[in-house]
């Protein structure tokens, strides 16, 4: 049976910065290619282009040189009301910090990506609490962030991501400012969303444990990628 072709593929995958006189590479000439409901883990020294990477993807940042194909289409190229309207439908995104709004419940949080889609307010109900119920926190859709705890708001992150069922999701460093056993739950409910929803899922992370999470890993240095697999992985990761 064939391999199925990249959902994503970076080609000479290159992004250079101008601090002052000095000229900046964060990534130089990557070749990347990632399947379908591939889990893949990005790890590697602050400053080696991780986060770079994971913005060109996600179309928050633009490649100096190269291509960025997503889905079948090359992102880097499109305008920004094009890449706005592409992430919104293509790309759910999830951060560290969790960027919730205190004053909104969860269930209004992760209701947010769904205000301008034209869906009736039943609708947007309907996927909300679905979206809550994946990721376990049915019974807390009327809590604010700041009676919840750090695994739990960014489990409700985690909701707002998916709500619109985007096929790929972007997470930087998403256990970095959790304890051990809040990141392991919301580790536990990324690969729950990969391997049952086949969400394709691309995260940097400092953190060997969340790593083993994924399907695959990949190392960056100084803007290379230093050491991938050879051979295909089954997406999902090892049993646990």
């Amino acid at each position: 049976m064939p391999a199925p072709d990249p959902i994503i593929r970076l080609k000479d995958l290159t992004k250079t910065y101008q601090q002052g006189e000095i000229r900046v590479t964060a990534l130089d000439g990557v070749d990347l290619d990632i399947a379908p409901a591939e889990f893949v883990a990005l790890m590697g020294p602050s400053g080696s282009g991780k986060s770079t990477l994971l913005h060109i993807v996600a179309g928050i940042d633009r490649p100096t040189r190269g291509e960025c194909w997503v889905g079948g289409i090359e992102v880097s190229r499109l305008n920004e009301s094009q890449l706005a309207e592409w992430r919104n439908h293509h790309i759910g995104f999830i951060f560290q910090t969790f960027n919730l709004i205190p004053v909104l419940t969860a269930f209004e949080n992760v209701e947010l990506p769904l205000l301008l889609s034209g869906l009736s307010s039943k609708r947007r109900r309907e996927l909300v609490q679905t979206a809550l119920d994946i990721v376990g926190l049915a019974d807390r859709s009327r809590h604010l962030p700041r009676q919840m705890s750090g695994g739990q708001e960014q489990r409700v992150a985690i909701a707002r991501a998916i709500v619109t069922d985007p096929p790929i999701l972007v997470a930087d460093e998403p256990t970095g400012n959790l304890d051990a056993h809040s990141a392991t739950a919301v580790m536990e409910t990324l690969q729950t969303l990969n391997r049952s929803a086949r969400k394709t899922i691309v995260m940097v992370t400092h953190d060997p444990r969340a790593a083993a999470f994924g399907s695959r890993l990949i190392h960056l240095e100084k803007g290379e990628l230093i050491r991938e697999p050879t051979g295909p992985q089954p997406p999902g990761g090892a049993p646990r």
